[in-house]
């Protein structure tokens, strides 16, 4: 059960981490490269909600497992991770039009 909550973290972590690579990247303009760390950050958010949705079926099935901390802190990671990337797209949508802004008026 711990291997499963660490790969929730882990791979959390890592799209939470790729998302704001990405948003870093739109700054710079470079939206092609910030949409390819989006969807690494998206592979790495499957593979964490794959694990949870793993975990929610077996207690569905009558596999109760005791309530940890490590796993509130696996969800928190998680929801955090679905949250910053929500914000992320959005960031980088404006990150467009500042950019398009900025063509038009030189």
């Amino acid at each position: 059960m711990e291997q499963e909550i660490m790969n929730i973290i882990l791979n959390a972590g890592d799209a939470k981490a790729k998302c704001l690579v990405a948003l870093r990247t739109a700054r710079k303009g470079d939206f092609e490269k910030a949409e390819e760390q989006l969807k690494a950050a998206s592979e790495s958010m499957i593979l964490a909600h794959k694990v949870q949705t793993d975990l929610i079926q077996a207690e569905v099935r009558g596999e109760k497992q005791e309530l940890s901390l490590l796993m509130i802190h696996a969800q928190d990671h998680l929801m955090t991770a679905m949250t910053i990337k929500d914000m992320v797209l959005e960031m980088i949508e404006y990150a467009k039009d500042l950019n398009k802004l900025k063509k038009e008026l030189k």
